[in-house]
């Protein structure tokens, strides 16, 4: 890929900066086409579908239960949304008592019909994701581009909305088990075998997933597809923080946490944080596996401690781990 242009590389520079100035900008090399959707642009953060433009936004009605209710536009392959895991999951620990998520497929890669940003073909996302795994400190490895390419990231969208039909929060342990898959185990999960697994481990109902598949779910994704058009979605990860009169406060793109944590406090001013005072066995406990980022960012420690300390509780024989070149993955030992 081709070196950022200045103005790209000072934009970076700047996050960077007001991340505390830990990454080393000047190893960054990515120059990203936003007209591909797997080229994901790390300084706008998101994963953008061509043709998605701006466009007329529809008032959502915000959640009965809960002053706040977050759209939440992903896809299972958007390696932006992999990279905002562990502000989400910092966001549910430390805010969850105020809003709900409504999770919603956008439809990131539809076919390889196309060919822009010097990505024709699907062995060609392969060093992408090597890179943006670098810059969020989220394990991902794009050697599945090179083995057992996907097609298109439509299966396991509607195979989502499927876990969705029976389940919500089964079907977010569902979604998080594709992503680990995809991301870190190199596999494709457009095939059933693969989806199927994932349903075990969540404990969905594999033969109702399959039916609904192959009916109910497609309808339940174009659905969601409709809705990200006529809400002007252009890319992902894409939130809306809806409050109680209706109004939109949008959260677009990997972003620092504070920008998470700000467009709760504009939703809902009396949000009061919750201090997390979590042992690691509550942690794993309340997250099954994690990635050192995501225990970083919700042990509030850098990022080489979280490492430290992960390693010595793995050398105990007190968690798993699935290591490859880009990071680890953790795993509670009691945890198949």
């Amino acid at each position: 890929m081709q070196p950022f242009t200045s103005r790209l590389l000072a934009a970076m520079l700047m996050y960077f900066i007001s991340l505390g100035g830990e990454a080393q900008v000047n190893k960054a090399k990515m120059k990203l086409d936003t007209s591909n959707p797997l080229l994901c642009d790390t300084v706008d953060g998101a994963c953008v579908v061509p043709g998605m433009v701006e466009g007329d936004s529809i008032v959502a009605q915000a959640s009965k239960l809960k002053p706040i209710k977050i759209e939440y536009y992903t896809d299972p392959i958007c390696s932006s949304c992999w990279g905002i895991e562990p502000q989400l999951r910092k966001l549910k620990l430390e805010y969850g008592d105020y809003f709900e998520i409504e999770y919603k497929m956008g439809g990131l890669l539809k076919d390889w019909t196309y060919n822009s940003g010097g990505i024709s073909k699907p062995s060609d996302v392969a060093h992408h994701w090597d890179e943006v795994s670098k810059y969020y400190k989220m394990p991902i490895d794009g050697n599945v581009w090179l083995t057992d390419p996907l097609d298109s990231s439509y299966p396991p969208s509607i195979a989502f909305k499927a876990a969705q039909m029976q389940n919500e929060k089964l079907a977010l342990v569902f979604l998080r088990k594709l992503r680990e898959m995809v991301f870190i185990e190199n596999k494709n999960i457009t095939k059933w075998e693969f989806v199927q697994d994932a349903a075990y481990y969540a404990g969905l109902d594999t033969l109702k997933l399959k039916n609904d598949i192959a009916n109910s779910a497609k309808t339940a994704f174009q659905d969601d597809l409709m809705d990200s058009r006529n809400s002007g979605v252009r890319g992902f990860p894409t939130l809306f923080f809806i409050d109680s009169s209706g109004n939109k406060n949008t959260v677009y793109g990997f972003r620092p946490y504070e920008q998470f944590e700000n467009a709760i406090l504009k939703a809902f001013p009396e949000a009061k944080k919750k201090i997390i005072q979590l042992s690691v066995a509550d942690i794993f406990h309340k997250y099954p596996t994690l990635t050192t980022q995501e225990f970083a960012t919700i042990s509030n420690i850098t990022f080489d401690n979280a490492e430290k300390d992960l390693e010595k509780l793995y050398l105990s024989g007190t968690l798993n781990k699935i290591h490859i070149n880009n990071g680890d993955l953790w795993i509670w030992k009691s945890i198949k």
